[in-house]
């Protein structure tokens, strides 16, 4: 609780009273006094509530910048981790293929060939 969140309690409960005394009494500025200081303790005790919730996020938020990263961390190392299967996967199949694939590179050799050097008319 900080000094906001006791001085509009505070001002809140003091103009209650008031009120009271003042509706007890008959006496009309009493009240309005009171209602007054209702209200703005109620705005001071609300000020220092926001004042407490940002205070506390502004604290957390190292912690929450340690779990993010952790989970970044994460996330990229399974990234890593399925490239290098991709990868593997790929190298194997090439190895296992190499009559293929060395027929699919002549192919696209050709392709490109004729279509820099086709027939110019």
């Amino acid at each position: 609780m900080n000094k906001d969140e006791f001085q509009g309690g505070a001002r809140y409960a003091g103009g209650k009273v008031e009120k009271a005394v003042g509706d007890a009494v008959d006496s009309r500025s009493w009240t309005v006094d009171g209602v007054v200081d209702q209200v703005a303790g109620g705005a001071q005790h609300t000020l220092g509530r926001v004042k407490s919730i940002a205070a506390d996020a502004i604290d957390s938020a190292p912690e929450l910048a340690d779990e993010a990263r952790d989970r970044l961390k994460a996330a990229g190392g399974q990234v890593v981790d399925s490239v290098k299967q991709g990868s593997q996967a790929a190298v194997q199949t090439v190895q296992d293929q190499p009559v293929i694939w060395a027929i699919a590179a002549a192919a696209v050799g050709y392709g490109l060939a004729w279509f820099i050097h086709g027939r110019r008319d």
